[in-house]
């Protein structure tokens, strides 16, 4: 079962008639006055929570008894060349699930510029996201979220230096690759790992990759959908941090 999650602001106990979380407890787990549910604060404890009262307008009056703290979320940075607003928001959510640490988004020199635009990063639907998979994987924390113009800004940044462990950096290309992301070796090691746009790379960008550091690494002989080369490249940098 999902953990139904609550902001900080929301501990008053209330949700609305309409309020998805509302919907969900009612329509979709059958709960009733007196009921239990899983539950927890965005980025705070989870544990149980409970409805107290179903009132006439349909809102729920509960009270939360939390005392789990967050998962620990695993130390991988994924950066994500701009697709589709609506690649980008099931990306952010099955990273979100899978544990991902932080989640950065760039334009790609082959992508679509009109990509970048998207309201979902300025209407609350990338966040929306986040959420929604920490809460099918039954976490309270989230992701970090930054967003970059350009790889080239991304690479002059190097966001990922604010983590106490060094990184290993890698880029998820099967243009002339330099080996394969399944053989990496984390061990000690936080990783970082690029995936491009629908089009791929230029190769001004492999050539701004290899200049920074990183290993240009196959995920296999297909070509892949960047929504599914994340969650493939996902897989495989948790596979090895599991053996840490």
């Amino acid at each position: 079962m999902n953990l139904i999650l609550f902001e900080e602001h929301e501990k008053n106990g209330l949700l609305p008639k309409n309020d998805a979380r509302a919907v969900h407890l009612i329509k979709i787990l059958r709960k009733k006055e007196g009921s239990e549910f899983e539950a927890g604060i965005i980025g705070g404890m989870s544990g149980k929570g409970k409805i107290e009262k179903i009132n006439h307008d349909g809102s729920i009056n509960f009270s939360l008894d939390l005392m789990q703290p967050p998962l620990q979320r695993l130390p991988v940075r994924m950066a994500v060349g701009f697709s589709r607003p609506i690649q980008i928001r099931r990306i952010l959510r099955d990273l979100s699930s899978l544990g991902i640490s932080a989640i950065d988004l760039f334009g790609t020199e082959l992508g679509e510029k009109s990509y970048r635009k998207t309201n979902l990063l300025n209407d609350g639907g990338a966040r929306t996201a986040l959420i929604e998979g920490a809460s099918q994987s039954r976490d309270t924390s989230l992701p970090e979220l930054a967003v970059f113009y350009s790889l080239k800004e991304w690479l002059e940044r190097k966001p990922w230096e604010k983590s106490p462990q060094p990184a290993i950096l890698a880029a998820a290309d099967n243009v002339r690759p330099n080996g394969a992301l399944a053989e990496i070796k984390c061990e000690g090691h936080s990783l970082v790992i690029a995936v491009g746009s629908e089009r791929g790379w230029s190769d001004n960008e492999r050539s701004l990759l290899e200049s920074a550091g990183f290993l240009r690494l196959s995920l296999g002989t297909r070509s892949l959908r960047t929504e599914t080369a994340c969650i493939a490249a996902a897989v495989l940098a948790l596979t090895q941090q599991s053996k840490i």
